[in-house]
């Protein structure tokens, strides 16, 4: 039996839905599908498949195998494009992790240009503002905000966020205009928490050598980028929203910037892959894409900066 055609007839068969269709993808014989897919369970003395006269569907120890087998699969057919032509016009599914709100802000609305340039990479986007396991979750890479530790990842600095003070025109009406820092502690702030360790996260602001760092009392604390905005622009209080998301609402009026005298400490945007695997071209050319994107946004740019470094994300 040949273990890694085995792989791909039973990924078939699982994406299929069944024998029938799975042998006319791969012009097989249904016998021959069959066949290997039984090679396979006797080899791992595992039954992958219920099997009935009317459908197939996967068992649990099946699932699991499925997607160890498309990752192997995932990273046979990137080492052969590695060394082939293929290279030049990188195809596949690519898994990529990304904050929701620099999803939405940033990343989607220039993915035109990127299938464009690779129309036959098949991208799989997963917005959420917690921190994967890239390895556990079978993510390929994962664009993070923050300061980052050390781990066994590889990660490229590619930009940074800077982060402004903002109110919704009827919360100032209402409440009044904050002119310092010291002012929010008067005033309904809404916070953002971690959604790994729960921690509400600080606001800072320096000016002319003075910093000032504090934890501020408010009556929502939230841990999803979306929806902080949205809380903003709904009048509930006022934000540290980044000046990505501001350049858009911001000039519609619906937002509206306080205490710009001050100015608060940037965060760093990294594209982070595991350096354990072989760094596809698909892969290759999505970190290169993004540090574009990001060089052409004049409020994102790096400076030049030495080659990644092994590090990893702290909450």
């Amino acid at each position: 039996m040949n273990k890694l055609q085995a792989m791909e007839v039973f990924v078939q068969v699982v994406d299929a839905g069944g024998f029938t269709r799975a042998s006319e993808n791969l012009q097989l014989p249904k016998a021959t599908v069959s066949t290997l897919v039984a090679s396979l369970e006797t080899a791992l003395s595992v039954k992958l498949l219920h099997r009935t006269t009317r459908q197939v569907s996967v068992t649990a120890d099946g699932a699991a195998y499925y997607e160890r087998c498309l990752r192997i699969l995932a990273d046979v057919k990137d080492a052969e494009e590695s060394l082939s032509r293929s290279r030049l016009s990188p195809s596949g599914r690519l898994r990529v992790d990304a904050p929701t709100g620099l999803s939405a802000e940033l990343l989607v609305p220039a993915l035109p240009s990127f299938f464009e340039q690779y129309p036959d990479i098949q991208l799989e986007l997963g917005c959420s503002d917690r921190i994967i396991d890239l390895i556990e979750e079978g993510v390929d890479c994962a664009v993070r905000g923050g300061q980052l530790g050390d781990s066994s990842l590889i990660a490229r600095r590619v930009g940074m966020l800077n982060f402004v003070t903002c109110a919704a025109p009827s919360y100032l009406e209402r409440y009044g205009t904050p002119t310092h820092p010291r002012d929010l502690e008067r005033h309904r702030c809404i916070n953002y928490f971690s959604s790994k360790s729960g921690r509400v996260y600080p606001w800072d602001y320096t000016r002319n050598g003075e910093r000032i760092e504090m934890t501020l009392p408010g009556r929502i604390a939230l841990n999803d980028s979306n929806a902080y905005l949205q809380a903003g622009l709904a009048g509930l209080g006022i934000i540290m929203m980044t000046d990505v998301q501001l350049a858009s609402h911001g000039s519609e009026g619906r937002l509206v910037r306080v205490l710009e005298d001050w100015v608060t400490d940037p965060l760093p945007i990294h594209v982070v892959y595991p350096q354990n695997r072989h760094l596809s071209a698909k892969v290759r050319v999505f970190v290169e894409w993004v540090a574009d994107l990001m060089a052409g946004q004049p409020q994102m740019r790096l400076r030049p900066l030495a080659a990644p470094v092994p590090l990893e994300l702290t909450a």
